[in-house]
């Protein structure tokens, strides 16, 4: 279970950075807070951040499960992919959104799959 905390607290290290990528972007394009919008480049750091955010909240709670349930490798390996998968996500997003597919695909699916392993063998916990 250490690899998945590790993992998890990657996780939210990189969630940190991208926080202060869009406190920088917000320097750089002259948007004060609270604002949100005003200048596109600013929206795309933000809106990849917040991204990340909702994708968290969907990882956390199954990278857990599934390390619990299953084999906690094999969930620190799907962590890394999603680690991987969110750092491209944010670059290419903030780049040219529409690049964003790779990324945005080598983070949910590792997710969707754990969720979906925890699901199945939580549930096979009861079976017997």
């Amino acid at each position: 279970m250490a690899y998945v905390t590790a993992i998890v607290m990657l996780a939210l290290v990189q969630y940190f950075y991208f926080s202060i990528e869009v406190g920088r972007a917000r320097g750089r394009f002259g948007i004060a807070a609270p604002a949100i919008s005003g200048n596109e480049e600013f929206e795309r750091y933000f809106r990849a951040q917040q991204n990340t955010l909702e994708q968290l909240a969907m990882f956390i709670p199954a990278i857990y499960a599934t390390a619990y349930y299953g084999n906690p490798l094999y969930a620190a390996a799907a962590g890394v992919v999603f680690l991987i998968g969110r750092m491209l996500y944010f670059r290419s997003y903030v780049k040219e959104p529409s690049s964003r597919t790779l990324g945005f695909m080598l983070s949910m699916v590792p997710s969707l799959g754990m969720v979906i392993a925890a699901l199945v063998l939580s549930c096979m916990t009861f079976m017997g």
